[in-house]
Parts: C-alpha cells; sequence; structure tokens
C-alpha cells in the first residue's frame, strides 16, 4: 500500500486532487439526474452487486457507445442475472439474503467506463448538506444511493485497469470475468482486482510451451497496440528470457488506427528475418484478419506458423475466407464449458419476461433483423416488424458466448465468499446483521482470495495471492485436410505444464512433418558452433580442419600426435602404422641392385679363392683384398637391413654395419694408396725401400683405421641402446587420412651422416692419395683404376647428401632416404 515519497498510502496522497475532481462531477450529477444514474439495470437486494459489461462497442469519434454487441455484450450480462437468479434460488448458500445488482455498460470505452463506475461509489462519498434547504424551510430529503460490495468486471484489461484505480480507493473489491493483461497481477496496485480467467503470463507461458514442444527457437511477436497485446507479448518475452532457448527475432506492433499498406510493411518487415516462421500473436479479430490478409497478397501462404491467443482462440471470424493462410495455426484458449442451463434460460427470454434488460428490445431487433413500434414512431418500410413471438435459437442463430462460463463463476465467487463472511460474522442471523451493515471491502475480498469450489463447468474455482486463477487452457489447431470436419481441432492441454499431441498436428498442405522456425540450422558432425554474438539462438557452423576433431559443440581440439580424426570428426583414431615392405619399388629397386653386388662380389672372391696363388692376385696384395672384398660385400649387405622391419637386433646391426662396410673398404683403399704413394716417394729420395709395407703390416694398419670405427658404434650404444620408434610426425600430410606412422630404428638423420662421417674421412683422405699417386708408371696400373673408383665416388657422395637431406620435407622421406642411402 506505501510507495515512495514520504511513506504515505497512495490513497491519501492523491485524495486533495481527487476530491477536487469529484467535487466537479458532483455539480454536474446534481445538475443532471439522468448523468448521475446513467442507462443501467437495477435489480433491489440485500446486499448489491456491481456489473460492468460492453453492451455496446466503442463509438466513432466524439461519440460514447456504437452498436450493440450481442455476444460480448447482452450473453456476458445475461448471464449475471441468469447467476443472481440461481444464488438466489439456492437454499444452500446466502439463505435468507437476496443478492441484488446495479449492470452498467461501458460501451467498451476505458475513460467511459470510470464515469460510470463513479455509480459505485457514490454511497461512500460523503456529501455536506448542510446549507441546502428546501423552499418550506425544512431539511431535504436525500435519497441514499444503494452501496455496493463488489463490482463483476469488466471485459477489456483496459477498461479493469482504469475501474480498478478508482475501486481500490474505495476498497470496493472487484472480480472480472475476461481481463487478462498481466499487469493486472500487480498486487501493489491492483489490491482489490481478482480474476476468474487466468492472466496472460500463464497464456504466455503456455505458448512458450508450445514453441518448445514444436522445437522452434527462433520467432516473432506481433501485438496489437493497447493493454492486452503488448501486455501479452511482453510477458511472453520476458518468460522466454528466464526460461532460454528461445529467441525473439522481431517485435512487431500494430497501430490502433493503422495506416493504408501498414499490414504489407508488418508482412516486409517480418520477412526480413525469414527462417522465423512462428509468429507468437496477441492481437484482435479485426488485425488478426488484416495480417493474414497481406500474407496473402505477399504470396506467403503456408511460410508463417501462427501461434494465436485466446483472442484468436477457435473464432471463425478472423480466417473467414482465409483458411488457406491460416491452415496450422495454433491457438489456445481457456479451458471452458458450454452452460446448458444458461442456454435453457436465454433462449428462454422474451420481450415479455425479461423487462429488467433495459438493453433487451435492442437486441431483440439485431438478433430478428425487425423493428419495434414506438408510439410516435413510424416503422421504415425496409424493415419488418417484430411480432414478440419471434423465438431466440429458432428464429435466429444461437450460440453460447465463450465468456459465460467464467460470467457465472466471477458472481459466485463474491456470492461464496459473502456466504463465508456471513457464518463467520453472523452466525445466529437469518439475514445481514449489523456486523455486515455496512461490508467491510477489505475483509471482503479476503473472504473472496480464499474461496474454493467446483465452479459452473465442474472445474475448481480459486485464487492465488495476487488474485489470479489458475491457468487451464485449450490447445487448438486450425486444420484443412484429412478431416470429415475442416477447422479448429484440440491437440493439447495446459495446466501448469503442456500436454500437446504432436502425432495429431497438420500444416500447410495436410503436412504431418513439424515445420521448423530456427535461426541457424542443427551442426554437422565435426563443426562447431560459432555464436553470433547477442543472439544465443544464432550461430555459424566452421568445420574442425586439419587434425582437430569435435570436442563439444564450440570447441575443436588437436587430437595426440600418435592419433588422427575419424572421419566425422567427433573423435579420435590410431594413425596406421608403416614400414618399408620387401615388395614396395622402394624395396626392390635396391634389393636387386645389392643382389647383383653381392653375386659379382662372391664371384670375385670364389675367383681370388680359386686363383690365390697366382702371380695377378698376389700382386693385387691378397690380404688387403680379401679385407677390401668383405668391406664391399658388407656395403651390399646393409641394405637389406635397412629393409628389415625394424627391431632391437636389426636396429643393432644396423648401427653397426652400416658404417663398417665403408670403413672396411675405405681402410684397405688407403692403406692401399698409401703404401704406393709411399713406395715411389721413397724411391725418388733413396733405394731404401719404406717401413711398414708388407702385407702383415698393411692388414695391421687397416685394422686399427676400422678399430676407430667399431669403438665408435660400441660408445654409441653404450650412450644410447638401440631401440626402435614410431615417428608420426614425418608422414603427417594436410590431409589427416594420408596420416601414417613409421616404425623405424632410433637413428635420425644426423647420427646416420655421424656413423658415416669417418667412412667419408677415410675416403677423402684415399681420394688425396690417389690424386697424389696418379703419376706411377704403367706397370703399378692399379693405382689410376683407384683414383677413377675415388673421384666417381666422391661424386656420388656430394649428390647423395643433398638428396638426403633436401627429402626432408616429403611424404615418401623415409623410402626416398633408404632407398638413395642402399643404392649410394
Amino acid at each position: 500500500m506505501t510507495s515512495s515519497g514520504h511513506g504515505y498510502p497512495l490513497w491519501l496522497r492523491l485524495l486533495p486532487a481527487l476530491w477536487l475532481w469529484f467535487a466537479e462531477h458532483v455539480i454536474q450529477l446534481r445538475a443532471s439526474h439522468q448523468h448521475f444514474h446513467p442507462h443501467s439495470i437495477k435489480i433491489p437486494g440485500d446486499i448489491t452487486l456491481g456489473g460492468l459489461f460492453p453492451i455496446h462497442a466503442r463509438g466513432p469519434h466524439g461519440v460514447n457507445c456504437g452498436e450493440l454487441k450481442k455476444e460480448k455484450g447482452i450473453h456476458r450480462m445475461e448471464a449475471m442475472l441468469y447467476a443472481l437468479d440461481q444464488v438466489n434460488s439456492d437454499p444452500g448458500l446466502l439463505p435468507n439474503i437476496t443478492l441484488g445488482a446495479r449492470i452498467l455498460d461501458t460501451c467498451s470505452r476505458d475513460t467511459y467506463a470510470l464515469e460510470q463506475s463513479l455509480t459505485f461509489v457514490q454511497a461512500l462519498i460523503q456529501k455536506d448538506t448542510s446549507d441546502i434547504r428546501c423552499s418550506n424551510g425544512e431539511p431535504p430529503i436525500i435519497r441514499k444511493p444503494e452501496r455496493v460490495v463488489g463490482v463483476i468486471g469488466a471485459s477489456a484489461s483496459s477498461v479493469s485497469i482504469m475501474v480498478a484505480n478508482i475501486l481500490r480507493l474505495f476498497e470496493i473489491p472487484q472480480v472480472s470475468y475476461a481481463s487478462t493483461a498481466p499487469e493486472l497481477s500487480d498486487n501493489n496496485r491492483y489490491d482489490f482486482f481478482s480474476r476468474v480467467v487466468p492472466p496472460d503470463s500463464y497464456q504466455a507461458q503456455a505458448m512458450l510451451d508450445i514453441v518448445k514442444a514444436l522445437g522452434w527457437n527462433y520467432v516473432s511477436t506481433l501485438a496489437s497496440e493497447g493493454n492486452y497485446g503488448e501486455s501479452g507479448v511482453e510477458a511472453f518475452m520476458q518468460i522466454s528470457r528466464e526460461a532460454g532457448g528461445v529467441c525473439i527475432a522481431q517485435s512487431v506492433k500494430i497501430p490502433r488506427e493503422p495506416t493504408a499498406g501498414e499490414f504489407d510493411k508488418i508482412i516486409k518487415r517480418l520477412m526480413e528475418t525469414s527462417n522465423a516462421r512462428g509468429v507468437i500473436i496477441f492481437a484482435n479479430e479485426d488485425d488478426i484478419k488484416r495480417v493474414l490478409e497481406a500474407a496473402r497478397r505477399a504470396n506467403l501462404t503456408g511460410h508463417f506458423l501462427f501461434v494465436g491467443s485466446d483472442s484468436w482462440g477457435a473464432k471463425s471470424s478472423p480466417i473467414a475466407e482465409l483458411e488457406d493462410v491460416a491452415e496450422g495455426a495454433v491457438t489456445i484458449l481457456p479451458k471452458r464449458a458450454s452452460i446448458d442451463g444458461f442456454d435453457q434460460y436465454f433462449m428462454s427470454r422474451s420481450l415479455e419476461n425479461n423487462r429488467r434488460n433495459i438493453w433487451f428490445a435492442e437486441f431483440w431487433e439485431d438478433d430478428f433483423k425487425c423493428k419495434l413500434t414506438r408510439p410516435g414512431v413510424k416503422l421504415s418500410p425496409d424493415k419488418k416488424k417484430c411480432t414478440g413471438d419471434e423465438r431466440i435459437g429458432q428464429d435466429s442463430s444461437y450460440e453460447q458466448e465463450g465468456k459465460v462460463q467464467f460470467v457465472i463463476d466471477a458472481v459466485y465467487a463474491v456470492a461464496h465468499a459473502l456466504h463465508n463472511m456471513h457464518q463467520n460474522l453472523c452466525p445466529s442471523s437469518h439475514g445481514v446483521c449489523s456486523n455486515m451493515d455496512p461490508v467491510e471491502g477489505r475483509l471482503l475480498l479476503d473472504y473472496i482470495r480464499t474461496v474454493n469450489f467446483n465452479g459452473s463447468a465442474g472445474t475448481s474455482v480459486l485464487f492465488n495471492e495476487n488474485g489470479d486463477a489458475p491457468g487451464r487452457y485449450d490447445i487448438f489447431q486450425f486444420q484443412m485436410t484429412n478431416h470429415s470436419h475442416p477447422g479448429y481441432h484440440v491437440i493439447g492441454q495446459w495446466t501448469n505444464n503442456l500436454r500437446l499431441n504432436l502425432e495429431e498436428m497438420q500444416w500447410s498442405g495436410g503436412d504431418r512433418s513439424v515445420p521448423e522456425s530456427v535461426c541457424s540450422f542443427p551442426c554437422k558432425s565435426g563443426e562447431r558452433k560459432k555464436m553470433v554474438k547477442g543472439v544465443p539462438c544464432c550461430w555459424h557452423c566452421e568445420l574442425c580442419d586439419g587434425y582437430q576433431y569435435q570436442l563439444d559443440e564450440f570447441t575443436c581440439q588437436t587430437c595426440p600426435s600418435d592419433m588422427r580424426p575419424a572421419p566425422n570428426r567427433t573423435a579420435c583414431r590410431s594413425t596406421p602404422i608403416i614400414k618399408l615392405e620387401w615388395n614396395s619399388p622402394w624395396a626392390l629397386v635396391p634389393a636387386t641392385l645389392a643382389m647383383f653386388g653381392i653375386l659379382a662380389t662372391s664371384t670375385v672372391v670364389i675367383t681370388f679363392i680359386r686363383f690365390n696363388d697366382t702371380p695377378i692376385v698376389r700382386a693385387s696384395g691378397r690380404e688387403l683384398s680379401y679385407v677390401l672384398l668383405a668391406g664391399i660385400f658388407l656395403i651390399y649387405l646393409i641394405t637389406f637391413l635397412m629393409i628389415a622391419e625394424p627391431g632391437v637386433v636389426v636396429c643393432a646391426f644396423r648401427r653397426l654395419l652400416l658404417g663398417l662396410g665403408m670403413a672396411i673398404t675405405y681402410s684397405a683403399m688407403l692403406t692401399k694408396t698409401n703404401r704406393i704413394y709411399r713406395i715411389f716417394e721413397q724411391g725418388k729420395r733413396s733405394v731404401t725401400p719404406p717401413k711398414f709395407i708388407s702385407p702383415t703390416s698393411q692388414l695391421l694398419i687397416t685394422f686399427v683405421l676400422i678399430s676407430v670405427q667399431v669403438l665408435g658404434v660400441f660408445v654409441w650404444f653404450a650412450v644410447v641402446p638401440p631401440h626402435t620408434i614410431i615417428d608420426y610426425e614425418e608422414l603427417r600430410p594436410p590431409n589427416p587420412d594420408l596420416a601414417r606412422g613409421i616404425l623405424k630404428c632410433d637413428m635420425s638423420d644426423l647420427s646416420i651422416i655421424c656413423c658415416l662421417a669417418y667412412s667419408i674421412v677415410l675416403m677423402v683422405t684415399c681420394t688425396v692419395y690417389a690424386v697424389k699417386s696418379r703419376g706411377v708408371p704403367e706397370t703399378f696400373n692399379e693405382a689410376k683404376p683407384i683414383g677413377f673408383t675415388m673421384y666417381t665416388t666422391c661424386i656420388i657422395w656430394l649428390a647423395f647428401v643433398p638428396i638426403f637431406f633436401g627429402t626432408a620435407q616429403s611424404t615418401e622421406k623415409m623410402f626416398i632416404q633408404t632407398a638413395t642411402l642402399t643404392v649410394s
């Protein structure tokens, strides 16, 4: 009750201005008794209830009231009269107490309704009559207006809001049968307002649940300007923000007075986010119809998927002749039932038995399209005369208006509250006792908020702390095909949670699959979501490329070094392991050459052995020749070790023999060239032969040179024992499907060159001696072939080094290097 300022109640701070406003009206009311007692229905009773109904539509500019509203006005108002009759005839409810009524017409206009509702508060306004005297000097006799204890109504939310502001100042409880604006749930501002219909916040929750059940996450909203439309959409947007998972693409408002082409602009704007096919619509019937017409003009029949509020409900008027555009529309309505007793009551009404309804004659003329004769008024020739014998439902179409049930429940809610109040305050009294005269408004409000009874439709009527009724909705879909009865079909219910029969739904053209209304479609496997900033339902899909896989929906992560992504990139798989196979061309060519080399070497060895004691063999130096041939044999043999599957033994022999064969060969060659060089150099200076030229000395020198290589290899064994590794980096091309792990010995390119380095030193030294020995006499003709051999060998090894290291980035590195090494 208190607000900002100085802590005074709002009504206390508003009273001075309010009294001035009332004073002006009281003066006017005194001048015009008719204005103070507007056209209204007065039903006498011990306790009087107020009633506010839109008997007439809003009038054109400058006129308060327009044409009669038969269903929303007369049907609902008659429902209140019917409910009063039922309560007054019920001996178990308010026994010996009669409920009366003062029923007013709001003309569907909030300002006019506020003016009319002054009737309800006039009994509470204390008037100073001390200065008023009759002509004979006697004090005046002023008729005391009836005191209204509660008000049933109003219909439109804008009217209820306006009226609630005045009724709360005078503590008059108000129970609405149709106002659903979420704003009215504010118990601080509208503390005397209650309603038997659920607020639009429940409706908005139901609509959000429907959207989620259909799998939509990107929708637009469309609202008629005013309390109902704007509050409904605002409630939907707020709930969707809190719940998450649904984004609003566009939020479009329909002006109160739309200009020409306004609805075409609205459709064009909605198409700016064409993926948002779902449209949440809180709009009046006329606006709904014009939206559907504009969609048809834009050739978008079947594109938009409407989810309509209770203003659309199951009405045929908004979709008349637009059924193809409306097909598939999902709408909701508060769960309700047709009250058979009211049908019997209303269809039995006639001009004779319903004189208490001052607007019934006007309804009669409108319903039967006839004219009643009045004294002094000529009958129009184009209108037939009413006989009074016409019957509702027989001579005119009749269908019970949807909110009749709620009007009856509203009356019964107040009646039950008064009954409970009477039992507590007047336990032994048969009528209204002094404790209830007058009825205290705030106490009655407490009783209203605690009622709980079965209403006219058999469902319980109760209120929460804000005066709201529980949310109970039927969910409809407008279906055209595959039905013997095209129209609205119940596809589910909502009572605090959704029960939706998706299998009973069908869409444009009879399609059974639920159409999509999403900002972004799900990413494919192996793609991550890159969110659009500020729009949690929109994203771009990015492929996890290279050696990445999809860790979760937002993250790509690189596979471990020994793995590569699966084809769908949702996980990693082991990288295949390969080795040089015997049937590979990279192995066959060197192996073939090695076989020929071994064959040739073996042939020479056999020949040497066979002719071991011949002069030519003895002259060539048998001992060093055998060492040389052994080294050549090992060089050819290493080819098969390089091709063989790596293992600890194979790796050990590779290390040992790779450099050893060359070391033996070049050590023997170096010893030979050095011997020749020393002999002829010594011969130039003296006739004494040089030292260490005997076969034994030559072998000893050779083995000393060889032992350096062997010693180096064994030191290597001690520092790094031979073992195998799987190299995943060597064959890791951009396309991970081609990635392979290579099983090989733990010998790097550098270690291989180091292993061969000593042999290369021997080779270079040998070449130097070969050059120096090139001028020896023809009788020592082995010097020149040795020189030729060393020159070609240097060229081969000079070519080998760039080939070996130049292929380091090639995908065929292992095969090329092995082949070039063995062939060289």
